[in-house]
């Protein structure tokens, strides 16, 4: 069941960023029109998890309206839900917004589950498509972990006052908004407005059909002034994300977020095992942080993220201490485990897709197989420097040696002072046996 997450401490510096951006944009001067103009729409589509992110798209589009003298701002909103901070300060602008708004859930077969269901009851003018559907705006603990039975009554009491306040400004059905929150309901397109009193104002196929049943209409504002909507022949001006924008809302996705921290995880590990390599460190520091930007903002186990951090730690022990694959074997059950429990979300668009995470699993043990073999290998070879790697070594007596009395031998391209527990013939070949200082002891080969 969709769940609406409830947060502690969202990422606000994203949204105060936005809002210096806005500010500092304002100073273009933006034309006013006038009269005998057509009158302008903005239209956005809303596509995603509502976060930062998201929001900031929101607050920039209403205060773009503003700016321009728009007639109407027209949201077409689909989404699972999001953050609870994200959501209030969307709605906070949305209420004191000069132009009106309208959030419209399509297209058919569309949802605005939690946080979207605040935002469509909270409009100006509330729509939705055909086959679309809205509510379950129960509030959960958004980091996944189950919260205490005392913190979940005051969440849902907290949201459920929320959800009230917005339905009777909004002259909407307060009871059904009431059970949205506390009993997570969800309503069709034809529950919500055939309810009495209804949770939205009209049913629309698409967005000329919805500009088309809107024009003359007379619609309550919040502060109780009241509006006509004119949109015959009115000019629509879409506004889609920035640049900016579009990156981090891919960013703050479960596959991209999961994707990121295991890039980075392998860099740095990488950069541990050969150090100086200086590009995997740099990349891996990269992914990671944009990865914590978005584990922040998503409904993130954090005992996931202890199994991954301890599968990796395992991985780095393996090239320190000789466990013959024990550690690496360790490493990459506590890396699965962790990732199959990261993400704990009921909405399918906040889960890890399986597809994602084992191709990345199998891919890191595939690394970490080779890079054991690779270290097995080098302990297995026999030394080749020092006196381990004089013993055994093959050589040729260049003189007669007899026990007790030294010869000279060569081996390993020197000529060396040496002696035998037996005779030993000059051009016999010969093995060394012992390093004694600057002398061999041989046997014959």
């Amino acid at each position: 069941m969709p769940r609406f997450l409830f947060v502690r401490a969202p990422l606000r510096w994203l949204s105060v960023g936005a809002l210096i951006c806005t500010a500092l944009s304002s100073a273009v001067a933006v034309p006013v029109p006038t009269a005998s103009d057509p009158p302008m729409i903005y239209s956005a589509d809303v596509d995603s998890i509502i976060h930062p992110v998201s929001a900031d798209y929101m607050i920039e589009t209403m205060a773009r309206a503003d700016r321009a003298g728009a007639a109407l701002v027209v949201f077409t909103l689909r989404t699972p839900g999001g953050l609870v901070d994200s959501t209030r300060d969307i709605i906070t602008h949305m209420l004191a917004a000069k132009t009106p708004v309208v959030v419209f859930v399509a297209p058919s077969g569309a949802r605005a589950a939690s946080a979207g269901f605040l935002l469509t009851i909270a409009a100006d003018v509330a729509a939705m498509a055909p086959g679309t559907h809205i509510g379950a705006a129960h509030p959960v603990s958004g980091d996944g972990e189950k919260i205490d039975e005392t913190m979940a009554k005051k969440a849902a009491a907290d949201v459920a006052a929320y959800a009230r306040t917005l339905a009777a400004r909004r002259h909407r059905n307060v009871d059904l908004a009431e059970e949205a929150v506390n009993n997570s309901r969800a309503f069709t397109d034809e529950e919500a407005l055939h309810a009495t009193p209804p949770l939205i104002d009209l049913v629309a196929a698409d967005l000329p059909d919805l500009l088309k049943k809107l024009d003359g209409r007379t619609v309550m504002r919040f502060d109780g002034t009241t509006a006509v909507l004119t949109t015959a022949g009115a000019r629509t001006t879409s506004i889609a994300m920035t640049f900016r924008q579009r990156v981090l809302s891919a960013i703050a996705h479960p596959n991209v977020a999961y994707l990121l921290l295991s890039l980075g995880t392998l860099g740095l590990t990488i950069e541990l095992w050969s150090p100086g390599a200086v590009l995997p460190g740099v990349a891996g520091g990269l992914c990671l942080l944009l990865a914590f930007f978005a584990l922040q903002i998503l409904p993130v186990n954090y005992a996931g993220v202890l199994l991954i951090g301890f599968g990796v730690v395992l991985l780095m022990l393996e090239f320190k201490i000789p466990s013959y694959g024990l550690l690496t074997a360790g490493g990459l059950g506590s890396f699965l485990f962790g990732s199959m429990i990261l993400m704990d979300a009921d909405v399918p668009e906040l889960r890890l897709s399986p597809g994602l995470v084992l191709p990345i699993v199998a891919a890191v043990a595939g690394i970490a197989a080779v890079l054991v073999r690779l270290g097995v290998a080098s302990q297995r070879r026999e030394a080749v420097t020092g006196i381990a790697g004089m013993i055994g070594a093959k050589g040729r007596a260049l003189t007669p040696i007899e026990p007790g009395k030294a010869g000279r031998v060569t081996t390993h391209g020197e000529i060396w002072t040496a002696t035998a527990h037996e005779p030993i013939a000059e051009g016999d070949p010969v093995t060394v046996v012992r390093v004694d200082g600057l002398t061999l002891t041989v046997s014959k080969a």
